[in-house]
């Protein structure tokens, strides 16, 4: 995958380097539709309802942001590939997500080549108890998911959330006893932590950091090789603190726009994106109030930052057990 990501890309990022003229600028006629593949209030509903309104004073229209959860984002990512290919349907997501689909047999034949990619931010997934539990820290916690039946509450098994708790299984070798619920979405998760209807949750900083702040829940370690930082609660701990061999790749969310639409379409959100998102004060309070980090690209460059946490999930798939496509069919080397 990728070889063929680093040829698809090569046009796209031609696009992305130049600014249109007005004759070749896009001007859309009818209302644009961002199909967010999770429930509302999750970390990619959240960002992708900042970026929306400013794509919609560019380009004229209205951005719709559309929510359809299922199958650990698939069913909605799958509605956007299907949708005519004219530039008016766009989806949202982690581009792991995208990227290793059909490496899990959710959606086949497609991975990241079928978009041009628009990143906003790069998110770290929390790991957090409700404060009712007897958790002071995570090593305390860890020493219990090694051997007692504690519940996580995630978005399911190809959410952000999801691949925190495998990750950390994983990392922590040997007897695992955490059992992972699963929910339509990152916010309802999270919500079921709250409740003490599950133990932990293991979802994005972005979709906990309020209910940290409030009290609701308690953080405990932040997967990341350095401490999350955020006003208003006192800073979280590097999950490497714990667990120093586990590897770390930035996750990185985003706006992708199926391939096959005109020209005009990418060149003009190309240019949007350099001008207004790469410099959105919007996106930059968002980011610093949640925990998230700014990181906004396009074109080639998006592909690049993008690619260890692609190869990393694609391949911790096959460790796993849960990959159906080899990722070497995509050129993706797990060795």
């Amino acid at each position: 995958m990728l070889n063929k990501i680093l040829k698809a890309t090569i046009s796209a990022t031609i696009m992305a380097a130049a600014v249109p003229s007005f004759a070749d600028t896009w001007k859309p006629d009818r209302p644009i539709n961002i199909i967010v593949p999770w429930s509302a209030g999750g970390s990619t509903d959240q960002v992708t309802r900042v970026v929306a309104p400013i794509l919609s004073e560019e380009l004229g229209v209205a951005v719709v942001v559309v929510n359809q959860p299922g199958a650990s984002g698939s069913v909605g990512t799958k509605t956007a590939l299907e949708a005519p290919r004219d530039g008016y349907t766009w989806t949202a997501n982690a581009i792991a997500n995208n990227a290793t689909y059909a490496v899990t047999g959710l959606l086949e034949d497609t991975s990241i080549e079928d978009y041009a990619v628009y990143l906003h931010v790069a998110n770290a997934p929390l790991v957090s108890v409700n404060p009712s539990s007897p958790y002071e820290d995570f090593g305390q916690l860890l020493e219990a998911m090694r051997g007692e039946d504690v519940t996580v509450g995630t978005a399911g098994v190809n959410s952000s959330g999801g691949m925190a708790l495998a990750a950390i299984k994983e990392a922590a070798g040997g007897e695992f006893g955490a059992r992972m619920v699963t929910y339509d979405g990152g916010n309802p998760a999270v919500i079921a932590a709250v409740s003490g209807e599950v133990v932990a949750t293991t979802q994005l900083a972005v979709e906990q950091t309020e209910m940290a702040k409030a009290g609701q829940l308690r953080p405990l370690a932040v997967l990341s090789d350095s401490e999350l930082v955020v006003e208003g609660l006192d800073p979280v701990p590097p999950i490497t603190k714990w667990l120093p061999e586990m590897d770390i790749a930035p996750d990185y969310f985003g706006v992708f726009i199926p391939v096959g639409a005109p020209d005009e379409v990418y060149e003009t959100v190309s240019e949007i994106w350099e001008r207004r998102i790469m410099n959105s004060p919007e996106l930059q309070e968002y980011a610093s109030s949640r925990g998230a980090v700014f990181a906004p690209s396009h074109g080639q460059e998006a592909i690049d930052r993008s690619m260890p946490v692609v190869i990393a999930e694609a391949c911790a798939r096959v460790d796993r057990g849960e990959a159906v496509v080899d990722p070497s069919e995509f050129g993706i080397s797990c060795e």
